[in-house]
């Protein structure tokens, strides 16, 4: 087994950052990739133009990429937000604007997956009830994403990069996506198994993949320390990917990681040209 043997996306909201967002599919495809993965591309707009969205699914089609995960809107990402489906007020009403685009975006792609970030805790704000209205925002989007056939994922971060964000570990997210199942009834709520969030929240990530492999609809992965491409850090990240695989995971596995002080296309000299197209 090993890295040869993954089905690899390429995220282009961390990756080809240096390019235009309309070039960066096209760049994903000279590199050798033929699926990539996007947060939410506009953080000022929930509702962007239409021919916004119409431009960016065609700079995807014309690059022959298939796009296989989106986020909803996160609000300022990459930035201090986290997500803006638990923040009561205008935040909320953001994401629920934003459901019906995202899913409509997605599914004009056939992407069947679609990220949705919890979102910080608010001063002054009672914890039960951004959970209450998380729950409510969860199982509008999950319902949208069974509508495009798509699955919904709930995903931990990391609590020193995120100390606002409340699902900092494995099983504080898969408990979410326990209660957004059973809210809907759909089974299409899953956990985005990000390694490096994980490793950096210190959780023994072979425990993590053996309890919750099965739950997981998405998995991302970049080193640790310091969020760059697999060998710059320590983690074991190809025992772990394999780990996966015996463990029943045959889905996509995201390239979250920064390129670093060179160019994006120059990042992926882990991974042999032959094993980058998607199999």
């Amino acid at each position: 087994m090993g890295f040869a043997d993954q089905r690899f996306n390429v995220n282009l909201s961390i990756l080809f950052t240096e390019l235009p967002l309309l070039e960066r599919p096209a760049a994903a495809a000279a590199a050798g990739f033929t699926a990539v993965e996007l947060w939410w591309p506009w953080i000022d707009s929930p509702t962007p133009e239409r021919s916004e969205l119409d431009a960016l699914k065609k700079a995807i089609e014309d690059a022959g990429v298939q796009l296989t995960g989106l986020n909803f809107y996160a609000g300022r990402l990459p930035g201090p937000d986290r997500g803006a489906l638990s923040v009561p007020g205008e935040e909320s009403e953001r994401f629920r604007a934003n459901i019906d685009v995202a899913a409509g975006f997605a599914a004009s792609l056939g992407c069947t997956a679609l990220n949705a970030l919890y979102g910080n805790r608010v001063e002054g704000v009672d914890p039960a009830e951004q959970d209450a209205l998380a729950l409510e925002n969860l199982t509008l989007a999950a319902r949208a994403a069974d509508r495009i056939g798509a699955i919904l994922l709930v995903e931990a971060l990391n609590q020193p990069e995120s100390p606002l964000y409340p699902l900092v570990s494995a099983p504080a997210a898969v408990g979410v996506v326990d209660k957004v199942n059973e809210a809907t009834g759909l089974g299409n709520a899953k956990f985005l198994m990000d390694l490096y969030h994980l490793s950096m929240n210190g959780e023994d990530l072979p425990s993590v993949i053996e309890r919750y492999a099965a739950r997981t609809g998405h998995v991302q992965i970049a080193d640790n320390p310091g969020r760059g491409a697999p060998g710059t850090g320590t983690l074991p990240l190809e025992q772990l990917l394999d780990r996966l695989r015996k463990a029943g995971y045959d889905g996509w596995v995201g390239l979250e990681y920064k390129p670093g002080d060179r160019p994006s296309a120059e990042a992926f000299d882990w991974l042999p040209a032959e094993a980058r197209a998607a199999r």
